[in-house]
């Protein structure tokens, strides 16, 4: 599915640094109480317009899992994919600046295949060391994170029950990922599968690097799958977290959670 479909024209800041102000993609109500860009029949759908003031509230609050340090997470009226909202990540450099925002709603009844897709803009490639930018609760884990992020300039996928990594970070494997491009507005999905398989999409393209077929294959998944992995997602948190060098600031828009591919 290609994002352009319903991507539209963000409103960004340009080279200036004042914001540019183009005609915004069609909106819909949507679950997480304000409205967002394509939320089809996703479970939660948020675009962060029913934010009153600057510190996040309502649909969302702010999460430190493990620890906190000072990265923080504000509601930004300037930058936005769609409406006039978004949240933004001031991610440090530096192990446990974590800072992340999830939603209130409850979303563990929602099945055993999990689909996301989020919008995420940062200014800073990503690092030669490990960092997570987004990350899902697995209580088929021991209740370990299944973390989104980056490690050698590309995106990655990180286990922390056992620092498993997708792909292997081998050059092959970076190889198969992708990097995150900055200073524009970027389309992620993912699709997570309790029977143990796993995808991931940039700008609605497939990254092989980042897929759990089921079927080992070097320099891919064969790490992540020397042992069993039943995942039972349960959440989603967006943010930053360094477990190194690594700060960047980031900003979200048009969140989407659902039981089937919701699209870009």
């Amino acid at each position: 599915m290609s994002c352009a479909a319903n991507g539209g024209s963000p409103t960004s800041p340009s080279p200036s640094g004042t914001p540019n102000t183009s005609p915004s993609p069609s909106t819909s109500t949507s679950p997480g109480g304000g409205t967002s860009t394509g939320c089809g029949a996703a479970a939660f759908c948020d675009g962060f317009e029913s934010q009153t003031g600057s510190a996040v509230s309502g649909a969302w609050t702010t999460s430190f899992t493990n620890c906190q340090g000072s990265g923080t997470a504000t509601v930004d009226s300037t930058v936005s994919h769609s409406g006039g909202k978004s949240v933004r990540i001031n991610g440090a450099a530096g192990y446990c600046n974590h800072v992340m925002v999830k939603p209130t709603k409850d979303l563990s009844g929602l099945g055993s295949v999990w689909y996301g897709r989020f919008y995420v803009r940062h200014t800073t490639a990503l690092p030669s060391q490990h960092v997570a930018f987004a990350a899902l609760k697995d209580n088929g884990d021991g209740g370990k994170d299944l973390r989104m992020g980056g490690q050698n300039g590309a995106l990655q996928w990180n286990r922390e029950s056992d620092d498993a990594t997708l792909p292997a970070q081998s050059p092959a494997g970076v190889a198969q990922s992708r990097p995150l491009p900055t200073n524009s507005w970027n389309c992620v999905e993912f699709m997570v599968n309790g029977s143990g398989t796993l995808s991931t999409w940039l700008d609605g393209t497939a990254i092989p690097g980042l897929t759990v077929d089921g079927t080992p294959t070097a320099d891919i998944d064969q790490q992540w799958l020397a042992r069993s992995w039943k995942p039972a997602v349960t959440d989603l948190r967006l943010g930053w977290e360094a477990y190194g060098d690594g700060a960047d600031t980031l900003w979200y828009d048009d969140v989407a959670i659902g039981a089937s591919r919701i699209g870009c």
